[in-house]
């Protein structure tokens, strides 16, 4: 009896290790500094944004009244405002090569226009669900609401890489939307306050950046962070959420934006 005793609390044991060693790798919070906040419109789905110094470009969701538009000001009417067909869910978004790439949730079509005045270029089609979209300046990397991202070839969309997030104390799934920044792919997890940072080359999340204090005070339940957009000149990201009624530019205390 004595001797069965102890082969179960050896196999208690032994199926607690893996647990205790990802309480203890668990990443802290990293600490981030509000440098600017901006007023907009909050009946915005936001699925993605993108910031090149001058211009925003955001995708609105839902069926019926999924959008992409362009700005000079988030909170001024758009310069161009394009809508979807009924039958289509706008979600994450990215520009490259003067060419703005947006992801449909589950019709499988990626629609292609020209970033300067938004007329369409063409389409692209893959398996699966689409969320979220952005760009290390040679490939597409799309999310799928998994763990796992793609990297994709900007002309085909065929997928080059797949990438497993991990580590972190951690396991990541529900990646939403994405973008790229100080050599790091950050990505909005769905239904999560937090920000991740990730290697694109081993796939490790490298920080946790928690925006639960900027978050309104909202009874909707999808009114929850997304949106995510690299501010070159002012050494930031601007974050904000669907049905927010504010972006925020923040500062992360490290992970590349010590300069």
């Amino acid at each position: 009896m004595q001797n069965l005793l102890l082969q179960k609390w050896s196999l208690l044991l032994l199926a607690l290790l893996p647990l205790a060693a990802a309480a203890e790798t668990r990443l802290p919070d990293t600490p981030f500094t509000t440098l600017e906040e901006r007023r907009r419109p909050g009946d915005h789905f936001t699925q993605g944004l993108y910031f090149d110094g001058q211009r925003w470009w955001e995708s609105s969701g839902h069926y019926g009244r999924s959008w992409l538009a362009e700005y000079t000001d988030p909170g001024a009417n758009p310069v161009r405002r394009k809508w979807l067909a009924g039958n289509r869910f706008a979600e994450g978004l990215t520009v490259l090569d003067d060419k703005l790439f947006l992801l449909t949730w589950k019709a499988g079509e990626l629609q292609v226009y020209r970033a300067s005045d938004l007329s369409p270029l063409g389409l692209r089609h893959y398996a699966g669900e689409g969320w979220g979209l952005t760009s290390d300046g040679e490939f597409l990397i799309m999310s799928d609401g998994s763990g796992e991202l793609t990297f994709r070839d900007a002309h085909t969309f065929a997928v080059k890489r797949r990438l497993k997030v991990r580590g972190g104390g951690e396991k990541w799934s529900n990646l939403n939307e994405l973008e790229y920044a100080e050599g790091l792919i950050w990505a909005n997890i769905w239904q999560d306050t937090r920000i991740i940072a990730i290697d694109p080359a081993s796939g490790e999340v490298r920080g946790v950046i928690d925006l639960r204090e900027l978050a309104p005070d909202a009874r909707d339940m999808n009114a929850v962070a997304n949106g995510i957009a690299w501010d070159r000149a002012r050494n930031g990201l601007w974050v904000t959420g669907k049905y927010w009624p504010k972006l925020y530019l923040i500062r992360p205390q490290g992970l590349g934006f010590e300069h």
